[in-house]
């Protein structure tokens, strides 16, 4: 057999399918595998290059396939799909992935290490009580409604006319309307415990400690960049770091004319989300700083609007976030 230089991989739960060629493009490999075969025929490989696209499970075959010595790449599916010659299944999907992961423009996704992982799991768990906790607000408001009583957007106020207008209701709406506050009390104590540890976590971590240093990033972000993207240095610059979270523009462009949309939106949505909300508490308090980054967005937010400036904000502190953890350093005041 010819050496093989570079795999692709389809990953599955039980069969994967592997697709290997040579240096010079031949075909040397294709073949399917069940889950307890993988390791062992992948460590039995001279090392070499393997692609596999960012799912479940993804990062750790990276990390096992890494200590035989191969240089692994992961990339997002939907830069995968073009490079598929006919219909899907699984062995055309692996050449796909051969295909795309030796394409010297190619977006590759960082391999995170466990900590990473673990790390992001507590953010993963805490927004899942966030998000539920906001459905469980919604419920308690739309009940209420149902009964007459339109409740303040504000969730400290519906917690407290509620519970005050549930004293009103039948017995059996009651009973509902407080079992729902007490839902609303369990999810609000795992979130500040969770807040706690990932405050916490962040004063342990040296790459958060300096990504604080920027105005709009706090402990959650810092800890989420960190997870999420390590030292920072899979991006070849900071607008690429800022496009790879999804907040520069959408090209529509053609016939030399550029036109610029929204947002691409791609990336990490919660990494984008938390960037945002942080721009806003630096936008609101702009005009009480005469810094160099505080004159400018007072100067762009009449020209580009609220929302504008706010991704502006965005996009610059992503950009400050590469900087500091690609070239390990820490952040100069202007």
């Amino acid at each position: 057999m010819e050496k093989i230089t570079t795999v692709g991989i389809d990953l599955a739960k039980s069969v994967f399918s592997l697709h290997g060629v040579d240096g010079a493009g031949l075909v040397v490999l294709r073949r399917s595998l069940r889950r307890d075969q993988l390791v062992e025929v992948v460590a039995g490989l001279s090392p070499c290059l393997i692609g596999m696209e960012a799912c479940s499970g993804a990062h750790e075959w990276g990390r096992r396939f890494q200590d035989f010595g191969h240089t692994v790449r992961l990339m997002a599916p939907k830069f995968v799909a073009p490079y598929r010659k006919s219909g899907k299944n699984d062995g055309n999907d692996a050449e796909a992935i051969c295909e795309a992961v030796t394409r010297p423009n190619m977006r590759f996704v960082p391999v995170k290490s466990l900590e990473q992982q673990a790390l992001l799991t507590i953010h993963r768990v805490r927004q899942g009580f966030v998000i539920e906790r906001t459905a469980t607000i919604n419920r308690l408001r739309g009940l209420m409604t149902e009964f007459g009583v339109v409740l303040p957007l504000r969730s400290v106020t519906v917690r407290r006319q509620a519970a005050a207008a549930a004293e009103n209701l039948p017995e059996l709406a009651k009973r509902a309307i407080n079992d729902l506050l007490d839902q609303l009390r369990v999810l609000d104590e795992r979130i500040d415990g969770y807040d706690r540890e990932i405050e916490a976590q962040a004063k342990l971590c040296e790459p958060a400690q300096r990504l604080m240093k920027i105005r709009g990033i706090g402990p959650t972000t810092a800890l989420a960049i960190v997870a999420t993207v390590g030292n920072a240095r899979e991006f070849k610059n900071g607008r690429q770091f800022a496009a790879w979270i999804g907040l520069t523009p959408s090209q529509y462009s053609t016939g030399g004319k550029t036109r610029l949309g929204h947002i691409s939106k791609r990336g990490d949505a919660y990494l984008r989300n938390l960037l945002v909300q942080g721009a806003r508490s630096v936008l609101n308090s702009a005009g009480a700083h005469q810094d160099r980054m505080s004159r400018w967005i007072v100067e762009l937010q009449p020209r580009r609007g609220y929302y504008r400036t706010l991704v502006a904000i965005a996009n610059k502190n992503a950009r400050i976030a590469w900087a500091l953890l690609a070239k390990n350093e820490t952040l100069r005041s202007a």
